[in-house]
């Protein structure tokens, strides 16, 4: 419990100071390149590091920074995010829920790091969120995207929402599929309890959009779930 509280306390005070920090680069970054390699990028690999919390990335081949796509990652655990902005070789923005970049401080750093935010209690706000991912996409810049939505609580892939592949669709990008396994048992959803341990996170071949439309999109979303879920099987074979 002592353990928990410290490493806590540690990751909220950790977290303002580097808010601050962005906030100074943005002054000199309108982009939010600068923010992402010299602000947040560090500031998850410490968290890691402090949290005695090791990933493995296996499939980086498939990652091509110069290239704008969408990536689509099952999420477990605040720790994904972490392993995400750290590790993976490519300027992320990330689509968020919008009560995050309403948090003070905090908020106003991802806003300014280029981040989205989506409203989704607002059909109108969510659109307009859409929007500004899509001309983000198109102006080459790599979105994450977490598409069922929340965390899992015990590790198994959910369902999927659609808004993602919608976007997938008006972006004309290709997806590329990521499955996070075991990091559920770093930080469980609902829990202050932060573990020592390993997860690992493996990479996919991206998958085109081409021949896909909103009449057959249920096609796609299945596509990219057996994907996922592919991945974290192999994932699990690895343990």
């Amino acid at each position: 419990m002592i353990r928990a509280i410290y490493l806590n306390l540690f990751i909220g005070i950790h977290t303002l100071i580097f808010c601050l920090w962005g906030l100074l680069l943005s002054l000199f970054d309108q982009k939010g390149r600068v923010i992402h390699f010299y602000c947040a990028a560090p500031w998850a690999k410490i968290i890691l590091w402090v949290c005695g919390a090791r990933v493995t990335f296996k499939g980086l081949e498939n990652v091509d920074p110069g290239v704008p796509r969408i990536y689509m990652c099952n999420h477990q655990s605040y720790f994904d995010v972490f392993a995400l902005m750290a590790y993976l070789p490519v300027e992320l923005k990330f689509i968020m829920k919008q009560e995050l970049v309403r948090l003070p401080i905090f908020g106003l750093t991802v806003k300014r790091a280029k981040h989205i935010g989506i409203d989704r209690k607002d059909p109108r706000r969510a659109v307009e969120g859409l929007k500004q991912a899509v001309e983000r996409i198109r102006n080459g810049v790599p979105v994450l995207i977490f598409p069922e939505g929340t965390r899992s609580v015990d590790g198994r892939l959910q369902a999927f929402k659609r808004g993602g592949f919608n976007l997938a669709l008006r972006s004309g990008c290709d997806i590329v599929p990521l499955g996070v396994t075991n990091s559920y048992r770093i930080q469980p959803k609902g829990s202050l309890r932060i573990s020592k341990g390993s997860f690992s996170i493996h990479i996919g071949r991206p998958i085109s959009v081409q021949g896909y439309s909103r009449k057959n999109l249920t096609e796609l979303m299945d596509r990219v779930r057996e994907a996922i879920m592919r991945l974290m099987n192999e994932g699990n074979a690895d343990e």
